[in-house]
């Protein structure tokens, strides 16, 4: 066993106690084994959210399987707790550090108990659902948890080839107005300052991306006393990026004098090869996209006459003409990979939908055409008043003369 399991369970402890949407929805919804007969593949982080969730569907009568979505994201004091506690119903498959074979191997492993759901993050296992569809006979849908994920899931409707109904739960308010933005950019900035131990406040930070995530980043990086530019390609973006008070620019012009460059855009080659040659001596390079491909590692490999590890998860890459450019994270997820992840109570948010979407495809997956669906507006609202109770708040509801008003133009 690779962690501990009495610290890991100290860690599954912390995050229940405070996923108190999460505990509501399983209290009103799932309880009385409501998923009872289902059998649940899981491709996410391993930590201690993500572990919670698991436990909680196993809870409500589904068989589960976990397994990472990143070879780096799990947490093995967790997986440990989780093996030890044996719920039964609740296997999982992961550690920190997978190779490339490894972590495919996990991923087919949680499909061969023949999956009636999947709760994916980033569509690795959409991917191998679409490649195989006649091995899943029974598979009813898939929830998608993020961005990159929806993006994969579009391109193979449009192919034709997504089997089953998919629930964008990405799309959904309380997903991507709260774990996009405010998770990301705590997350984000919480990583990179525990992977580096530097001073936030002055430097020359470049976002690229001004998306929910962007945004987030470039919110909390301000907030630190950053100088933030924004690099966006789509104009309606980067005008907002303008009016919210951040120079943008083309990245070739911004990287010149960035101490700092952090990509958020679920795109290939965002710091590509050509932009070696403006960076400059000393950069920090970090990605908060969910793959690594943002950043054009083969070139900056190729560019450089040495590399080595000069902290945990900072590697030193000195191009040919003796300038350094730290990458964090090994071009990961930085925000996992060096962090902690999301907040607690973001993902209580994330999560909650997430348990809603999957009774949602079970209840309602026979009438529900093959492609990609949102999740319905009625459980959004279901989450964001579940939120609200549980901090104690309370709004207001429309008058019926107000009802009337509206309804009447």
């Amino acid at each position: 066993m690779r962690g501990s399991a009495e610290e890991g369970l100290k860690k599954l402890n912390w995050a229940e106690g405070h996923m108190k949407v999460l505990r509501r929805v399983w209290e009103e919804d799932l309880s009385g084994r409501a998923l009872e007969g289902e059998r649940i593949s899981m491709a996410l982080h391993p930590e201690a959210k993500t572990c919670v969730l698991a436990r909680y569907l196993a809870r409500s009568g589904a068989s589960v399987r976990l397994v990472a979505c990143n070879p780096y994201s799990t947490d093995d004091d967790v997986v440990a707790a989780l093996l030890e506690e044996a719920p039964g119903e609740l296997e999982v498959m992961a550690w920190r550090g997978e190779s490339e074979r490894e972590y495919r191997e996990a991923l087919l492993w949680s499909l061969q108990h023949n999956p009636t759901l999947i709760l994916d993050d980033g569509g690795d296992l959409t991917e191998i659902i679409v490649s195989r569809p006649r091995d899943f006979p029974e598979l009813k849908g898939i929830s998608e948890e993020t961005t990159t994920g929806i993006i994969r899931a579009r391109g193979f409707e449009r192919e034709g080839r997504l089997p089953v109904p998919l629930i964008d739960v990405n799309g959904a308010k309380m997903k991507r107005l709260f774990d996009n933005r405010y998770g990301t950019g705590q997350s984000t900035l919480e990583g990179v300052l525990r992977t580096t131990n530097l001073l936030i406040a002055g430097k020359r930070v470049v976002v690229a991306g001004y998306g929910y995530c962007g945004r987030g980043i470039a919110m909390r990086m301000r907030g630190m006393g950053a100088r933030v530019a924004v690099a966006e390609v789509d104009p309606v973006k980067a005008s907002e990026a303008l009016l919210d008070g951040f120079d943008v620019g083309r990245m070739e012009e911004l990287l010149e004098g960035a101490e700092m460059v952090i990509t958020a855009t679920g795109m290939k080659n965002v710091v590509a090869a050509g932009h070696l040659r403006k960076l400059k001596d000393g950069v920090i390079l970090a990605n908060a996209g969910h793959f690594n491909v943002e950043i054009d590692l083969k070139a900056l490999e190729g560019a450089s006459s040495g590399v080595r590890e000069v902290r945990d998860g900072v590697k030193e890459y000195i191009l040919k003409d003796g300038r350094r450019v730290f990458l964090l994270a090994e071009g990961r997820l930085v925000n996992l990979v060096g962090g902690q992840g999301h907040p607690v109570e973001i993902m209580d948010l994330s999560f909650s939908l997430q348990a809603l979407s999957l009774l949602y495809l079970k209840e309602n997956h026979v009438r529900l055409p093959a492609g990609v669906h949102p999740l319905p507006e009625e459980l959004d609202r279901r989450v964001a008043l579940h939120f609200l109770s549980a901090l104690g708040k309370k709004i207001d509801k429309l008058t019926e003369e107000q009802v009337r008003y509206l309804e009447e133009g």
